[in-house]
């Protein structure tokens, strides 16, 4: 395995963002500022240290509820691009439902879940699941839709019917489209959690940002905040593995060409 294209990949985002928090460290202890008003990178750090346990337990919580709700929606929408693809009727009585449910602000949606849900976590896991079922159904309908023709023909042509030339031929030449609208998807889905329970839950990374907020300690803020960003690229990374073992490396080299 050659580690130069590796080390490429990685030395440019790795020294920005070194870079960016030497800056920020340095600004913080120059100018005295205060850590109610922006704490330093080594607060942020001292701060998780000091608080890991409960940090965890409601990160769990968090965690739980986007990974969940993200399958569903995964799944879901998957099937509903399908549906789209094959059906014309379906694409014109579901695609503008799906395209509004994209505009409603989460926060007017939110108590109407809590109403319906209560507060335990199904609620929050139907929001991330609502909210992330749409780029996933366009990109997969998308997708098929690029198929060029001729893939649909050779098949019919050795005698594979309709269906077993969608699920064994178009879905896997347009899996790349696919696997992009479930990398849109994957990008809010911690984020989506987290703010669904800070308008109402009984725990998670949402109810600890509230407590944080009313006792002004902002250190803790951003230690949610590091939290929600390291589950978003953990499963960013899942996927592109995903990606990469059942697409083979061209899906890496597609994108080191684009």
């Amino acid at each position: 395995m050659k580690l130069k294209p590796w080390i490429e990949r990685i030395w440019p985002p790795a020294l920005t963002i070194g870079g960016l928090l030497a800056i920020w460290e340095f600004a913080v202890r120059a100018g005295h500022i205060s850590e109610r008003v922006l704490a330093a990178p080594t607060q942020i750090v001292a701060s998780m240290v000091d608080t890991w346990p409960d940090l965890m337990t409601a990160a769990s919580i968090t965690t739980y509820e986007g990974v969940t709700g993200f399958s569903i929606a995964v799944i879901a929408g998957i099937l509903i691009g399908i549906g789209l693809y094959v059906s014309k009727t379906m694409y014109r009585a579901f695609y503008p439902l799906l395209a509004a449910a994209q505009t409603i602000p989460l926060i007017t949606v939110a108590p109407l879940f809590m109403i319906w849900f209560g507060f335990e976590p199904l609620g929050k896991i139907v929001i991330v699941a609502v909210f992330g079922v749409f780029p996933v159904a366009v990109q997969t309908a998308r997708g098929l839709n690029a198929v060029p023709q001729f893939y649909e023909d050779v098949a019919l042509t050795c005698g594979a019917t309709r269906a077993w030339t969608l699920w064994h031929v178009k879905l896997r030449v347009a899996a790349r489209q696919i696997f992009g609208g479930i990398r849109i998807a994957a990008a809010y889905v911690f984020g989506t959690a987290a703010t669904a329970e800070y308008l109402g839950a009984m725990n998670g990374l949402g109810i600890w940002l509230q407590a944080a907020f009313n006792s002004f300690r902002t250190p803790l803020i951003f230690s949610a905040t590091v939290v929600v960003i390291v589950e978003t690229a953990i499963l960013l990374g899942l996927i592109s593995l995903v990606e990469r073992v059942a697409l083979g490396r061209e899906s890496d080299e597609d994108l080191d060409q684009s």
